[in-house]
């Protein structure tokens, strides 16, 4: 994507920031509901997974190349300068248990960059990794931490209830969407509902929706499909009729086949009103400052899901926004909380496993 650098971006200030009032009694109510997920999936599967983002769709590997001779504003941090990085990929929806894919909900995909060297996040020191998490969406769903909170614990009480009336609620919540569709609107709400169109997850354009320092300055990441054969499943229809699996398969044929390409973009905060930091609902418009090209993904053909690549990602690593680079700090109450509680749910997963969660320095002999 060619764009224009934004010429002032806001230098980042700690003023910026401003802790909701009991942040910490968030933090543990959202670790108590993502056990309470975590435990009844356990229960059935015994199997240790994710409190969200549990089924992966696509587990890939492949290499991030950032471009050489950035502007002095873009070159922060992991993108100071033109560098090819090994890199992880896994594909995945959003829901704590795995469920036939006619539920139909976001799409999520979590990047991890190895070999990345330069002053540690806390908690990640010692290591080399660098994580995107992202979704199909330019908001999160949520303003802040204590209303995700409110969102997740109704989720957690539809865990393991009911997949034919969750398939039944769907195929309802995909109806009412493409009506508001119609009229020219979105549902952010029904689509995480389950109202997700039965589309290619190739095809979708991935955001991280909340913000990360930028070296001195303030961003957002995108990672936006390029090669044709990609650009071409946007909003493309996916065959799900007796198959549980099948936006797995889909992924599985697409890579039998051919090589990916993605974009790798960062937006740049501009303007704290229109792009605030503690509301995470809130999308940056796009017009005030653009997403602008910073890096190139390449991901070859490739087996793209198997027993053995999700026993090594899967249930081999964890993906968290606070596995990097001091220079991409996380900021926000959305980022702040995540620091406590996908560190804790790691933990929980591997000692459910009886497994290792380790960063990786090398990419898995699959």
């Amino acid at each position: 994507m060619t764009a224009t650098v934004p010429a002032a971006p806001l230098p980042y200030q700690a003023a910026f920031e401003k802790p909701e009032d009991g942040e910490a009694e968030t933090i543990h109510g959202l670790i108590e509901t993502l056990e309470k997920i975590s435990h009844t999936t356990f229960e059935d599967t015994k199997h240790g997974l994710r409190g969200v983002h549990a089924k992966s769709h696509g587990l890939l590997t492949g290499e991030v190349r950032v471009l050489d001779h950035l502007p002095p504003v873009l070159a922060q941090g992991l993108f100071s300068k033109a560098c090819t990085y090994p890199a992880v990929l896994r594909l995945s929806t959003v829901p704590g248990d795995v469920l036939d894919d006619k539920v139909s909900t976001p799409r999520a995909l979590a990047i991890k960059l190895l070999g990345v060297e330069g002053e540690r996040l806390p908690g990640s020191e010692g290591d080399t990794t660098q994580d995107f998490v992202m979704v199909n969406g330019p908001a999160f769903g949520a303003p802040d931490a204590k209303h995700f909170l409110k969102n997740l614990k109704l989720l957690a009480s539809t865990t393991d209830k009911g997949e034919s009336l969750k398939k039944a609620f769907s195929a309802l919540a995909r109806g009412t969407e493409k009506v508001i569709e119609a009229f020219g609107g979105k549902s952010g709400t029904v689509i995480a509902m389950g109202g997700h169109p039965e589309t290619n997850i190739l095809g979708e354009t991935f955001y991280s929706q909340v913000p990360s320092l930028y070296g001195p300055y303030i961003a957002k990441f995108s990672i936006a499909p390029t090669s044709p054969a990609l650009k071409a499943l946007t909003d493309a229809p996916v065959d799900l009729h007796d198959r549980p699996n099948g936006i797995r398969d889909a992924v599985n044929d697409y890579f039998a086949h051919n090589e990916a390409q993605w974009e790798l973009r960062v937006q740049l905060c501009t303007d704290l009103d229109a792009m605030p930091i503690e509301d995470a609902s809130v999308p940056w418009p796009e017009n005030k400052s653009p997403f602008i090209t910073v890096a190139h993904i390449h991901v070859p053909r490739q087996v793209a899901w198997s027993e053995a690549r999700s026993a090594a990602i899967d249930d081999g690593m964890a993906f968290s926004p606070w596995h990097g680079l001091a220079a991409h700090r996380p900021i926000g109450s959305i980022m702040r909380v995540r620091r406590v509680v996908y560190d804790t749910m790691s933990k929980i997963r591997a000692r459910q496993n009886k497994a290792s969660i380790a960063e990786p320095t090398s990419l898995p002999p699959f």
